[in-house]
């Protein structure tokens, strides 16, 4: 486990790498914690990593912006993030052309953002050697995401700042952005989720089947918001049987 400032300034952006020993080039996967864009939540950060380990897959937890950061800091963070990956690749064993991203909650929505992303979300100014690769993740995890801005007032508070007008809360909503050129998405929720509404996950995954976007959707009857792994919940801890089953078919 090493960490590594994101951006050549510093700042307080950072990405902490959690690599695996493998005779050939490993997936790699770009954590995203929850938190409503106003702390990171670090039971869906480094145990996950371990996780994916376990599953032969190089993690990386990043530490992304957040408030009074706004929008597009984050996204910019996630896209320098999977930049970042691509182009230390080789001196991590991992094979660039399989890096996705998953994220918890808001970590989600940021997940979700960078994987319906339309250009090539480059900061201005300045660019570097690592803005040169590809920011674009080969698939995507949510885990009980905010799918829709106004299903969640304080992580869009957070990103957009108070009273962000309606049509903005729209454009970054997961639920308005899939295309076609969407990768491949595993979702997960919990039917009585009080914090972020189920109903969210289902509109995206209907969004996925309209634009014949490959993916899978798994709804557990009970479990509270930021389970995590959710290891005290032995029902939804079958996400990640399900999770790992999903990478195995895309050839990770």
């Amino acid at each position: 486990m090493s960490e590594h400032p994101l951006w050549p300034a510093g700042g307080e952006a950072t990405i902490t790498a959690f690599p695996v020993r493998a005779r050939r080039p490993a997936p790699a996967v770009v954590v995203f914690p929850g938190g409503g864009y106003h702390h990171l939540a670090d039971h869906e950060g480094a145990p996950v990593a371990r996780w994916l380990n376990g599953l032969g897959v190089a993690a990386y937890v990043l530490r992304y912006r957040l408030a009074p950061h706004r929008h597009p800091l984050p996204l910019l963070d996630a896209a320098r993030a999977v930049r970042w990956v691509r182009h230390h690749a080789g001196a991590h064993g991992v094979d660039p052309a399989r890096v996705g991203v998953l994220g918890f909650s808001a970590g989600g929505h940021l997940a979700g953002l960078l994987a319906t992303e339309p250009g090539p979300a480059l900061p201005e100014g300045p660019r570097d050697e690592i803005d040169r690769a590809d920011p674009r993740p080969g698939l995507a995890v949510l885990c009980y995401p905010v799918a829709e801005l106004d299903g969640h007032r304080g992580s869009a508070e957070n990103l957009l700042g108070p009273g962000a007008p309606a049509s903005l809360r729209a454009e970054l909503s997961l639920t308005s952005r899939v295309s076609a050129d969407t990768p491949p998405m595993f979702l997960w929720h919990t039917a009585d989720d009080e914090s972020v509404p189920v109903p969210g996950t289902y509109a995206l995954a209907a969004e996925l089947a309209r634009h014949g976007v490959a993916h899978e959707v798994h709804v557990y009857p009970s479990g509270k918001h930021g389970i995590g792994l959710a290891e005290e919940n032995p029902v939804a801890a079958d996400w990640t049987a399900r999770c790992a089953a999903f990478l195995r078919g895309q050839g990770w």
